[in-house]
């Protein structure tokens, strides 16, 4: 295994030296995006009379001065070689579709490095560049949700949040898809420089401070996928075609054609959640999708859905977006809906 020389980390150094890896395929808007929240955090300090920046900023690829073909075909110039680096404080991988095949001396890199900076991150996908380096064994972490059953399946040892828009454990810290990483830069500089700042920073960027809901408000398709071919498929097809009637354990054990007790074992084996839950997150999707087509009432869209009740459907939608059914279909309804 190649040995990098390692970092020492100055304590409450000023300027923070973030770095931010690069490789070939990195998606850009992880790259760019936080790096930008650190040079507003810069902009809004020297307008204020600060002698010295917050922040340094630097991309750290293979080679220093090397070009980075992103995901986009966007190219990116590096200021030093991974090998190079000194006095790093906050050490962020991006994701991008190439991740999950990042290079190993990278990882590597990452693995050496963790221990000698105060904090290291993952924007996106890059949290398996983290898990691969073993930074998340044993540690509560998210990424994109269309990649969290995946970072469950091959890392188990980490406790996947697929609704968080970031997390922290310790002094790892890892984001959801794209740009979480901005939400996550921007927690970054509250937690060093306070609130006040990073609500000017979130200002200037025209986004939210800390934004309402989960990772889940974002996504179409459920988030509890069924294992096809899987002893239940059949019953799982039929739970989605009848989502609007009355599913208790019972009518489904029925179904599936076994006792109510070994059904509840195979569906939580099968399916990842309790039979409630994946209902309830059937009729979820369902209602999302009637908030952003259409113009029925909440409650005729619970009618709709099978939810006892719009008081129901609103209570259901809080407890797992965070955020109101009104307040869903005001962000994101389609114009022709």
């Amino acid at each position: 295994m190649k040995r990098f020389s390692t970092c020492t980390p100055v304590e409450h150094a000023s300027p923070r030296l973030v770095t931010m890896v690069a490789y070939e395929g990195a998606e850009i808007i992880d790259v760019t995006g936080p790096l930008d929240v650190f040079a507003l955090a810069n902009h809004i300090q020297s307008k204020n009379g600060a002698a010295e920046p917050l922040y340094r900023i630097e991309i750290a690829a293979k080679t220093g001065d090397g070009i980075i073909v992103t995901s986009s075909g966007i190219r990116l110039l590096s200021d030093r070689a991974w090998g190079d680096c000194s006095g790093i404080d906050t050490l962020l991988v991006p994701g991008g579709p190439a991740a999950e095949q990042a290079p190993e001396e990278l990882v590597d890199w990452v693995r050496q490095m963790a221990p000698a900076v105060r904090r290291v991150g993952s924007i996106c996908t890059g949290a398996f560049i983290l898990a691969r380096a073993g930074l998340l064994d044993g540690r509560r972490a998210t990424t994109h949700w269309s990649s969290a059953e995946q970072l469950r399946r091959s890392h188990p040892q980490i406790e996947v949040d697929e609704d968080a828009i970031h997390a922290k454990d310790g002094s790892v810290y890892t984001s959801a898809g794209i740009t979480a990483g901005i939400d996550l830069a921007l927690a970054l500089v509250e937690e060093d420089h306070g609130k006040g700042l990073a609500l000017d920073v979130a200002r200037l960027m025209v986004l939210y401070f800390k934004r309402p809901g989960g990772q889940s408000q974002f996504s179409t398709p459920l988030l509890a996928q069924f294992r096809e071919g899987g002893s239940l498929a059949p019953t799982l097809q039929w739970m989605q075609e009848n989502y609007r009637r009355d599913l208790d354990n019972e009518t489904l054990a029925a179904h599936a054609a076994m006792s109510l007790r070994n059904f509840a074992r195979i569906f939580k084996r099968e399916v990842g959640t309790t039979p409630a839950r994946f209902i309830e997150q059937i009729r979820l999707e369902a209602a999302v999708k009637l908030l952003e087509e259409t113009s029925q009432s909440v409650d005729a869209v619970a009618r709709e859905c099978g939810f006892q009740s719009g008081e129901h459907l609103r209570l259901t939608f809080a407890r797992r977006f965070g955020i109101t059914p009104g307040q869903y279909r005001a962000r994101f309804r389609s114009e022709t809906g």
